[in-house]
């Protein structure tokens, strides 16, 4: 079963779609931390604001269940939301505590660019032999909707960059943790491939 993690903040519906168009019959909705614990993989999406993302998932006691899953070596998946909460802090609203998971912060792009960065971009994959970039070329477009950037304190574990304004981290690779700052089950072809890696892992 792969568990999408439910904190009411994400179009979780068209992620289970997308994840059961490429094969996961039993991919899961779901608040529950046994459901979470018992799960051979993990899917935390989300769309919208750091802060509040925080409180829910405290409020449904969910966060030791996301830290032992990532423990335990089970493939994990952060999308969007999902993908900056794995970081230690955002500046999105002053201050703000991530998850902790990977080092690293969660910043705002210039003012003078337009935001959120929203439509089609390119991928420039830094590490190829990841195992979701298997069947993805480089310079891929994929959809983004987003207004904060991930930077990671090491670059290593940046699996694409994208360029706006500056180059962003947009996806990243660490052990069994995967994430990605745009969204796969927007992205068409490109992104159920992505999933579809993911679903075989």
């Amino acid at each position: 079963m792969i568990a999408i993690i439910d904190y009411g903040m994400g179009n979780l519906r068209s992620v289970q779609k997308a994840l059961e168009s490429e094969g996961a019959v039993d991919a899961k909705i779901t608040q529950d931390v046994t459901d979470i614990q018992q799960a051979e993989k993990i899917v935390l999406p989300g769309v919208g604001a750091i802060q509040p993302a925080m409180e829910k998932l405290e409020s449904l006691n969910i966060i030791p269940a996301i830290k032992e899953t990532i423990n335990s070596g089970k493939p994990f998946l952060g999308i969007c939301l999902g993908f900056q909460l794995l970081f230690e802090k955002s500046n999105e609203g002053g201050n703000v505590e991530g998850l902790g998971i990977l080092q690293g912060e969660v910043k705002k792009f210039s003012p003078q660019l337009k935001v959120p960065h929203m439509g089609w971009n390119q991928l420039n994959i830094k590490n190829p032999d990841c195992p979701l970039m298997n069947g993805i070329a480089n310079q891929v477009d994929v959809y983004f909707c987003h207004s904060y950037y991930v930077v990671p304190n090491k670059t290593e574990i940046s699996l694409t960059t994208t360029d706006y304004g500056i180059e962003f981290t947009s996806a990243i690779y660490k052990d069994n943790i995967y994430g990605m700052q745009f969204h796969p089950e927007k992205s068409q072809a490109v992104g159920l491939k992505i999933l579809e890696n993911f679903v075989k892992l």
